[in-house]
């Protein structure tokens, strides 16, 4: 192994709530916000697919009346804003179109659908199932939050001995100081952190 270069036959891409609901937002700053983000994923895909590296999708998979959500008792929302009265609604809702993975991502028949009802990719779903019957030991890891979802699965699968590369310019966050934080002092210690650009070169190489 080299931090180098990725084997494309040991290594799969994941793409974390890359949906409509979360990114294709009618409102301007998440419109900016996710931009760079998915110019960068795009560059990945199409890397990935030339190398042959397999590509999988986590995607948020919700009961329409909320009943697989996390119902917790919290000071704060994920956005640290003070909770409001219960919302039966989930954020995205299995079957929908915010279910759905954005255009510039399409899945293909060939790629993998993690239906997920966590914060991690990992959480009583069949992704470890599906890297260990490849013999993956390495994923690569873009989408948002970096904070919350991203930061939950990498934290599972530093736990489960995956090696980890965190791609910093196509994760995001609405709390960029918290985007920052993990990419400067929490990834490094279980993860690579690189560059869209970077990880091309490490596919290449």
């Amino acid at each position: 192994m080299t931090s180098k270069r990725l084997d494309p036959a040991r290594t799969a891409l994941l793409f974390f709530d890359m949906l409509n609901g979360h990114v294709k937002k009618n409102d301007p700053a998440t419109k900016a916000r996710y931009a760079p983000v998915i110019a960068a994923a795009v560059r990945l895909l199409e890397a990935a697919r030339r190398a042959g590296v397999v590509v999988m999708h986590a995607a948020a998979d919700h009961r329409p009346d909320n009943a697989t959500s996390a119902h917790l008792v919290t000071d704060t929302d994920n956005r640290l804003r003070p909770l409001a009265p219960r919302e039966r609604k989930p954020v995205i809702a299995a079957g929908t179109w915010e279910a759905q993975v954005i255009d510039e991502l399409k899945a293909q028949p060939q790629d993998y659908m993690i239906p997920k009802f966590r914060w991690s990719a990992f959480h009583q779903t069949y992704l470890d199932l599906a890297l260990r019957n490849r013999n993956i030991d390495t994923l690569v890891i873009a989408g948002g939050s970096t904070d919350v979802g991203v930061a939950s699965t990498a934290y599972a699968a530093r736990d489960m001995d995956y090696n980890l590369v965190i791609v910093s310019d196509a994760c995001t966050s609405p709390e960029e100081d918290n985007h920052r934080q993990f990419m400067k002092r929490i990834f490094p210690r279980m993860a690579r952190v690189r560059t869209a650009a970077q990880v091309l070169g490490m596919l290449a190489g």
